[in-house]
């Protein structure tokens, strides 16, 4: 590709709206462009980028048998209703109607459609296991799309669906999946961890995220120091402190006057934090976003609720709860706003986190203003109504799996794969028959891949101040040859003799015959981030070139034949023994 015949814009300046370096350089090197918010077309270098993730998506895919199709994008509400999803999903879920007022949606994920696809086609247990994905445009009206590509309104995701007869061989495929994505992730040069994660609203039991380490990212994964145990924040399980064998005291009520905060109330009272109990005060929601019950939810003073773990304990969407209106649920449930506990407590959920069963003589609210309670004992004095762990996985924390140190990451979720079992083919009737001519509930899992995340997560590990630095596996162009002054015959000829050269060995190169600055062509190769760039300048009469490679900081002046080859060589490496770096 000649870049004079290119349709191209590259920027100096900072998008205003970027501040995360995939966002501002993909727009700087004219690879995206915003139509609306949350909403982004890809323009020539970037498309490139994006299909070939994509291929690399389809070969591990096809590898291990799965089936690409291609379904609409366009869902009816029938088949959301019928899982239950059109409610639960959530305002994110993109809801149309047509000229009929019939209801739709724009599939932010598609496992009704695939299921109700199979429950029509498959009826005996000889047609199972089988997988089917596609790579395709997906829909999720984001209340604050931000980081470009990273959390956009329409993005690209490789979904696929397995459907088995037993929770065994639902096992199997689980883990050809996993494998798979492994391969892909590190064929697109990412470093990344699987952690195990929150099924949020696709549901199931079992799931696992693929997060790409980055400081930006939006998610938080907490991993051991000394074993493999790795899980985001939502997900993260935690281990509660051995049980008091103290001896429990008299429970006593005492002023603490203006004490609304655990910091107050155990400086005040010269205990640590530990032996307090923190309230959180929530109401929930139908439907019709009608408040519809009040939850209080408590936990030791220096711990933190996670909000994840609180709704899958209560068993409702995260979208269906909010911190309540303090006045409100005091007159309906008795509660005082900072000096809340467990005791006295009416008409409202007590979600108490697990860890506070076994301590003793604890310091909470007294459901009193300037007031609370010391020696406060579980069983004795107060109850849940759900007993669980509540509570966030901090960094310094004990390994729930061998006790060892908790430490945190951010990273960019860039893939997750799920077990559903039965949750979607139960609720839409999608059955087979075994031997003996009984039905049983398909067993299904999930997996899922933003592709388009993905060249955002490359781009947010693969970039220096100049511009981005493409893995050679998902680079748009191997080569770009810079002419630096085109109107120069010697430089002109040998530019186009080195161009020729790589593109008959199957080399996609860009050649720079543009007649700019040199420094305008230096800085763009820079920005674009092409894996090697050979420079045709003042020694193209006696065929001396420069070569560099774009992750290397040294570059050198051989001949141009020697350039053709080094390229070559280095290209053909990369991508023969998928040895790409890191």
């Amino acid at each position: 590709m000649r870049l004079s015949k290119l349709h191209m814009r590259t920027l100096k300046e900072v998008p205003n709206d970027a501040v995360v370096p995939s966002h501002i350089l993909l727009v700087r090197a004219d690879m995206i462009r915003q139509g609306a918010s949350g909403i982004y077309g890809f323009m020539h270098m970037g498309y490139r980028t994006l299909r070939k993730i994509e291929q690399i998506v389809r070969e591990e895919m096809d590898a291990i048998g799965s089936q690409e199709i291609h379904m609409s994008a366009v869902s009816p509400a029938e088949l959301w209703q019928e899982s239950g999803r059109w409610n639960a999903y959530g305002p994110e879920l993109w809801r149309i109607k047509d000229r009929n007022d019939r209801d739709f949606c724009l599939g932010p994920t598609h496992e009704e459609v695939f299921t109700d696809l199979v429950r029509n086609d498959t009826s005996s247990y000889r047609q199972l296991p089988f997988s089917l994905y596609q790579i395709q445009t997906k829909y999720r009206d984001e209340a604050r799309p931000r980081f470009g590509l990273m959390r956009s309104r329409e993005f690209v995701m490789k979904d696929a669906y397995s459907f088995n007869a037993d929770p065994e061989s639902l096992d199997e495929s689980y883990n050809e999946m996993y494998e798979a994505y492994e391969k892909i992730f590190t064929r697109c040069g990412l470093e990344y961890r699987a952690v195990e994660a929150d099924t949020g609203a696709i549901g199931g039991s079992n799931s696992h995220e693929f997060t790409a380490l980055s400081e930006v990212g939006e998610s938080e994964i907490a991993y051991c120091t000394s074993c493999d145990y790795a899980a985001t924040d939502e997900r993260a399980e935690c281990v509660d402190d051995p049980a008091s064998d103290e001896e429990m005291k008299p429970l006593e009520k005492v002023l603490t006057p203006g004490t609304k905060t655990i910091e107050a109330v155990a400086d005040y009272l010269g205990l640590d934090k530990t032996q307090t109990i923190k309230a959180l005060l929530f109401e929930t929601y139908d439907n019709d976003e009608k408040v519809n019950g009040y939850v209080a939810a408590f936990v030791r003073g220096d711990r933190d609720v996670n909000m994840i773990k609180l709704v899958n304990a209560l068993n409702i969407p995260e979208f269906a709860i909010a911190f309540a209106d303090e006045e409100k649920m005091s007159k309906a449930c008795g509660c005082v706003g900072g000096f809340t506990g467990p005791m006295h407590l009416h008409d409202c959920t007590v979600v108490v986190d697990s860890e506070l069963k076994g301590m003793k003589n604890l310091c909470a609210g007294a459901c009193e203003t300037d007031h609370h309670y010391i020696n406060m004992n579980y069983g004795r004095d107060y109850e849940g109504d759900i007993v669980t762990d509540i509570k966030v996985l901090k960094e310094g924390d004990k390994c729930p799996k061998c006790g060892g140190m908790i430490k945190h990451a951010r990273g960019i979720e860039v893939g997750q794969v799920f077990k559903l079992g039965t949750k979607y083919s139960e609720a839409m009737n999608a059955l087979y028959k075994d031997e003996q001519q009984k039905e049983h509930a398909i067993w299904m899992g999930c997996y899922g891949i933003g592709v388009s995340r993905t060249m955002a997560a490359v781009v947010e590990q693969m970039h220096d101040e100049n511009g981005i630095i493409w893995p050679v596996s998902v680079a748009p162009y191997h080569v770009i040859i810079t002419v630096v002054k085109p109107k120069d015959e010697a430089q002109s000829a040998l530019g186009e003799k080195i161009y020729e050269e790589l593109q008959a060995a199957g080399i996609e190169t860009l050649l720079d015959d543009r007649n700019e600055r040199p420094g305008v062509k230096f800085n763009d190769a820079e920005l674009l981030g092409i894996p090697a760039a050979i420079t045709v300048g003042r020694g193209a009469a006696d065929g001396i070139v420069e070569y560099k490679l774009r992750r290397e900081e040294n570059k050198e002046e051989i001949t141009a034949e020697e350039a053709v080859k080094k390229a070559i060589s280095f290209i053909k490496t990369e991508l023969d023994g998928r040895c790409f770096f890191k």
